[in-house]
C-alpha cells in the first residue's frame, strides 16, 4: 500500500487543501535556500492548521541538531527527512535524543553506486531523488534491484504517479513541485495526486485478489 507525501506547505491555504485531500504525510521544509522554507514558528502555526491525523514531516539540510529536536520535542513535527550530508554518527545521535522518531534519509541517484550507499543507510528509511527539488525524475531502471523500503522523490505527477507504484511498489511518493503551479501550491494538483495513489493502491489490492494461488 503506496502511502503519499506532499511535501513544502508553506501558506495556510495549502494546510486547507491538504485536509481536503487527506494524504498519508505534509511535508515543512526547513532550509532557507528553498522558496518553501518555512520557520520554526509558521511550521507550529501549520501543524495546528493541518488535521491531527496526518503526521508532519521536518526536512532539512545540515541543520543544527538542536532545531530538529526542538520541533519533535514540541509536536510540529512527528518524522525527520534529511538532505545534507549528514553521517551515521550524526543520524545516532538523533535516534538516541529524539527516540521513536522516525528518520528518513534521501539520496540523489546517479549511479548504482548511489543505491549501494543508500541501502546502507542507518536511517529508517530511505528515500531516492534526483537532486533535491529540481522538479524531474532521475532514472528509474536504477532502482530495479532495490531490496529496502524506500519512498521515491523527483519530478512526480498526478499523470506519471501511477506507472511510478506499479512499477516499483515505493513505501511512498513524496511530491512537491508536481503539485504546484508557479511555485505555489496547487489544490486541483494536490487532490489529483492523492486520487492518483488511491486509485493505483485499488488497481493493486483488486490484482493480488485476482491472482491465483
Amino acid at each position: 500500500m503506496t502511502k503519499i507525501k506532499i511535501c513544502g506547505l508553506f501558506r495556510l491555504c495549502d494546510a486547507e487543501y491538504v485536509n481536503e485531500a487527506m494524504p498519508d504525510y505534509a511535508g515543512f521544509v526547513f532550509f532557507e535556500k528553498s522558496h518553501r522554507n518555512v520557520t520554526m514558528q509558521q511550521a507550529a502555526q501549520l501543524r495546528k492548521s493541518i488535521h491531527p491525523s496526518i503526521p508532519a514531516v521536518g526536512v532539512f539540510v545540515n541543520a543544527p541538531q538542536e532545531q530538529i529536536i526542538s520541533l519533535c520535542r514540541e509536536g510540529v513535527i512527528q518524522i525527520v527527512q534529511l538532505h545534507g550530508g549528514e553521517s551515521a554518527k550524526y543520524i545516532g545521535r538523533l535516534k538516541a535524543l529524539i527516540p521513536g522518531v522516525p528518520i528518513w534519509q534521501a539520496f540523489r541517484v546517479r549511479t548504482p553506486e548511489d543505491l549501494t550507499v543508500a541501502q546502507q543507510s542507518t536511517a529508517d528509511l530511505i528515500l531516492l531523488d534526483n537532486g533535491y527539488g529540481t522538479g524531474e525524475t532521475f532514472d528509474w531502471s536504477l532502482i530495479s534491484g532495490m531490496t529496502r523500503p524506500f519512498v521515491l522523490a523527483g519530478g512526480l505527477t498526478p499523470q506519471n504517479i501511477p506507472q511510478a507504484i506499479a512499477c516499483f511498489a515505493p513505501y511512498a511518493v513524496d511530491i512537491s513541485s508536481g503539485v504546484e503551479t508557479e511555485k505555489q501550491k496547487d489544490r486541483d494538483k494536490i487532490l489529483a495526486a492523492v486520487a492518483a495513489v488511491r486509485e493505483a493502491e485499488k488497481i493493486d489490492i483488486e490484482q493480488s485478489e485476482n491472482r491465483p494461488e
